[in-house]
């Protein structure tokens, strides 16, 4: 049974950081890519960022750029998004899964609320 739990969320003011964790469990990690998933109220979820099976490749959305940054501990299969510099905007539920979900996409877990207020 795949298992996806997020972790790291939390209130913070602009300007401040966030590590995110992701625990996988259920499935063979190092065979799939893993991306940072968000969803803010009332959007879409988007894809904000991803690292390949052996944290060669990375990408980010345009807006975290430089920001964000993703990696991947194989050993331990978990992926972590340090967030760094947070803006309002990045208020949303943050979720982990594969990049692309495909076979997964009915795995989400609950995720994790990171919001930035002042």
């Amino acid at each position: 049974q795949v298992q996806l739990v997020e972790s790291g969320g939390g209130v913070v003011h602009p300007g401040g950081s966030l590590r995110l964790s992701c625990a996988a469990s259920g499935f063979t990690f190092t065979n799939y890519a893993m991306g940072w998933f968000r969803q803010a109220p009332g959007k879409e979820r988007e894809l904000v960022a991803a690292i390949g099976t052996y944290t060669i490749s990375t990408k980010y959305l345009d807006s975290v750029k430089d920001r964000f940054t993703i990696s991947r501990d194989n050993a331990k299969n978990t992926v972590f998004l340090q967030m760094n510099s947070l803006k309002p905007e990045d208020t949303a539920v943050y979720y982990c899964n594969a990049n692309p979900p495909g076979r997964f996409s009915g795995s989400w877990g609950q995720g994790t609320q990171v919001t930035v207020s002042s």
